[in-house]
């Protein structure tokens, strides 16, 4: 019984590990956030105002899909996020400044929300994947979009123009001065005229270069494609030939060829002694024990010099 319940929870793991995560999906956020950006440049006038809040809005609940959020605060904060852009959009149909004023700042609050979700997000989790960087590339062209909206803001609640040389400010205009403070290009054709304006937008250059710098860096350099992830390779330890594991048994049985004739007892004999009076070769080979049987049959060799003085002598000694 213990043995099946090991068994079913082990296979329970394997299927919850092999399912997709639910969260962290940032592919269609960041498609959609690409298109919101490319619609607001290549149209103006006050209806792609308002369509930016109904698209900010959808972007801000695909991040709360996407997020780690309890359903109770996701349904929460989307009601209250779509009860504002209601709010935001009856304000912006009434044609005033402060109308438009209030819309833009709905809209910089939305994406400021939505760019602290994602990034929340993108750092717990365990593993850096391309959905990681999607989320990252996203949270970045929404920063651009939120203070391009705040620029907005401040040239419709402001008493002059917030460009210096009294270039006009719109939504394309807004959002090319943002992203080029974001990533630091400075063209100069267009610059802040007060002084409020300029720290914004140094801010946003401060922010532009560390985000940059720590956590894309970071996500690109920690990037693990999946068939990595299901294989991890672990760095091994030198170990030089010969060495014994740490926590490996011991074998005390048969020893390598090369540390054998170190061990292996003397089987030469050092005299006739070594030889029984059968002749045989007490702790020999076959081999041995055949030639020293024979050398036992006759005896020592003669010298030379006494087989030369027999000869001397006819024979005999």
């Amino acid at each position: 019984m213990p043995q099946a319940y090991v068994a079913r929870s082990a296979a329970g793991g394997a299927g919850r590990a092999g399912r997709r995560d639910p969260g962290g999906r940032y592919g269609l956020l960041l498609l959609l956030l690409v298109a919101t950006y490319l619609l607001a440049a290549f149209t103006g006038g006050r209806i792609t105002s308002d369509f930016q809040v109904v698209l900010f809005l959808a972007v801000l609940i695909l991040a709360l899909r996407s997020t780690l959020v309890r359903r109770r605060a996701a349904m929460l904060t989307g009601a209250v996020a779509l009860a504002g852009s209601v709010a935001a959009l009856a304000a912006d149909l009434t044609g005033t400044s402060a109308g438009a004023g209030a819309a833009a700042i709905w809209k910089g609050l939305l994406l400021l929300l939505t760019a602290v979700l994602i990034v929340r997000r993108v750092l717990a989790r365990p593993t850096v994947t391309v959905q990681s960087i999607y989320g990252a590339l996203s949270a970045y062209i929404i920063i651009g979009l939120m203070f391009a909206a705040f620029y907005a803001a401040m040239q419709h609640l402001g008493a002059g123009s917030f460009f210096a040389n009294g270039q006009s400010g719109n939504t394309q205009t807004f959002q090319y001065f943002s992203f080029t403070t974001l990533t630091t290009l400075g063209y100069g054709d267009f610059t802040a005229a007060s002084d409020g304006g300029r720290a914004i937008a140094v801010m946003e250059a401060l922010t532009g270069q560390i985000f940059l710098a720590t956590l894309v860096a970071r996500l690109v350099a920690a990037f693990r494609a999946p068939a990595e992830q299901a294989h991890p390779v672990t760095a091994r330890r030198w170990r030089p030939p010969g060495a014994v594991r740490r926590g490996a048994p011991m074998s005390y049985g048969r020893q390598p060829a090369r540390n054998r004739s170190r061990n292996r007892p003397r089987t030469t004999p050092r005299s006739l002694q070594d030889v029984d009076r059968a002749g045989n070769y007490q702790d020999g080979d076959d081999q041995r024990d055949r030639g020293l049987r024979h050398h036992h049959q006759l005896g020592p060799r003669p010298d030379r010099r006494d087989i030369g003085g027999a000869e001397r002598h006819g024979g005999h000694e």
